[in-house]
């Protein structure tokens, strides 16, 4: 079935103009195909067709013009976007520094239906999709089709989570493109992941649709959700799997990338360097979608597989569908996961012993800290809130010698007690190795990688330069490899034996 229109609500969109500027777009041939109206203060106005531009006035926007719209606009949220009530259409506003509306951008929105033929397969699956391409090709489109057949074609219980009402439309009504789903609106963007586990925890969802995930915090959340055996369909920023894995905030989307260190038995079997760069966890999406245009695409369909082939250096090779011109879906090429030749013989890996996780209860000690330890150094442990689930009690030498109530509590419940002398990460990490038995830090070419991981993640998340300890030529060689495969920008500076890398954001 190839892609429908629904029958357009353009006028609605047209109400919120300047009558000169509505009567100028209602002259327009073509208007089934008009994408936006950009009015911005001192230009001409401009109607936007997939085609090209036309020019709707010889005069310039005045600030009146701006005013009109913005008087007949739904409200502003904190993203500058508003909406008119149970449509699809988006405004959105461009300000000055000091809050005023210099431009406008009015957005058609459409319904379009048959868009998830090309995906029918995977969306009734019940396992979770993610969907990358570039901004216009479509992303939206397909979720929202998406909600509607498994609410309406499958009586799924389907929550989307709208964080721009880009799903369902503007208003309290949502617009009927999304069938039976139920949507939930997100206050503002930087409550979506909150939102996200509370339609979970309150609704009961057995799908959750969720549009642009972009932050840390949301990719946690959906892996939250996903854990919990909910179907998640969603977006995210990037145009390929390799964009996403170069991102660390969303790399955990598709189950992260860290150094590790293998033996150096391994090192020859693989025919690798002692460090080398392995998937972190599994993957929260086990379809990956790269809509490269509204009737092509590229699948991966086992994402931990095709991230595993892509970090030793196989590039993945998706199925890639089209829809023809006559509506049919076909395959153009069939999925490939490249393997390796081995070299050697391939061994057994060595059984691990599965260690029982700690729970650790901290009392004045950096809880984000101790996170960011455990994870780096892979201790057998938890942290926990509840006083009543902890195994150990963590915090300072100044804190046992005052002995708060809740420290005199859990000794006398027997919970093992360890002081670390100061708040600091050496201090947190020397405590875990002691208490786990984990190895020494890391020398050498491993310590420099694991540097050189930390710096990419600080620029990522505070986007300054960071400059890293003076190396040898050898060691600077892997650190500039490594912040190039994140697509970031690095630098030697200074001059033997104080040369050092550094670490530039784009």
């Amino acid at each position: 079935m190839s892609a429908n229109h629904q029958p357009g609500d353009i006028d609605l969109l047209l109400q919120v103009l300047p009558p000169p500027l509505k009567e100028a777009v209602e002259r327009e041939d073509h208007l089934e195909g008009l994408v936006e109206i950009v009015l911005d203060l001192g230009r001409l106005p401009e109607a936007r067709f997939p085609a090209g531009m036309t020019t709707l006035a010889e005069r310039p926007v005045t600030r009146e013009d701006l005013d009109y719209v913005v008087s007949r606009t739904g409200t502003f949220s904190e993203d500058n976007r508003a909406g008119i009530e149970r449509t699809l259409h988006r405004i959105s506003a461009i300000r000055n520094r000091v809050g005023a509306v210099v431009g406008i951008t009015c957005r058609v929105g459409r319904a379009i239906y048959g868009t998830v033929d090309i995906l029918a397969d995977k969306i009734e699956s019940g396992r979770s999709m993610l969907l990358l391409g570039r901004p216009g090709v479509g992303k939206t489109t397909i979720l929202r089709e998406a909600a509607r057949v498994l609410a309406d074609d499958f009586g799924k219980r389907v929550v989307i989570v709208d964080t721009s009402n880009e799903i369902g439309g503007d208003g309290d009504i949502p617009h009927p493109g999304i069938g039976r789903a139920r949507r939930m609106q997100v206050p503002s963007p930087h409550r979506q992941h909150a939102v996200m586990i509370e339609a979970v925890e309150n609704h009961m969802p057995e799908v959750i649709v969720i549009d642009e995930i972009g932050t840390e915090a949301e990719a946690l959340a959906a892996r939250t959700i996903a854990e919990r055996g909910v179907q998640l369909i969603a977006t995210a920023h990037g145009n390929t799997l390799e964009n996403l894995l170069r991102n660390p905030t969303l790399a955990d989307l598709v189950g992260g990338v860290q150094v590790v260190t293998i033996s150096d038995e391994e090192a020859r079997r693989r025919g690798t360097r002692k460090s080398v760069l392995e998937r972190k966890a599994p993957p929260t999406f086990t379809v990956l979608v790269e809509i490269q245009d509204k009737d092509r695409v590229a699948i991966h369909d086992d994402v931990a597989t095709v991230v595993d082939a892509f970090l030793d250096g196989l590039p993945p090779e998706p199925e890639v569908r089209v829809r023809t011109p006559e509506g049919r879906v076909e395959v153009e090429r069939e999925a490939e996961v490249a393997t390796a030749p081995e070299a050697l013989p391939a061994k057994a890996p060595p059984r691990r012993v599965r260690r029982r996780t700690t729970r650790v209860f901290t009392y004045a000690v950096s809880k984000s800290r101790l996170e960011r330890a455990i994870q780096k150094l892979r201790a057998p442990a938890e942290i926990v809130d509840d006083i009543n689930r902890a195994d150990l009690l963590l915090t300072l030498k100044s804190q046992e010698k005052r002995q708060p109530r809740r420290v005199r509590e859990l000794q006398d419940r027997g919970v093992p007690l360890h002081a670390i002398r100061s708040n600091t990460v050496t201090q947190i990490e020397n405590f875990l190795r002691a208490a786990f038995d984990l190895p020494e830090e890391p020398e050498g070419e491993d310590a420099a990688l694991q540097e050189a991981e930390a710096a990419v993640t600080e620029v990522f998340e505070k986007g300054h330069p960071v400059e890293l300890s003076p190396r040898n030529p050898h060691i600077r060689a892997l650190q500039h490899q490594l912040a190039q495969r994140y697509g970031l920008l690095t630098e030697s500076k200074g001059r033997d034996p104080f040369r050092r890398v550094v670490v530039f954001p784009l």
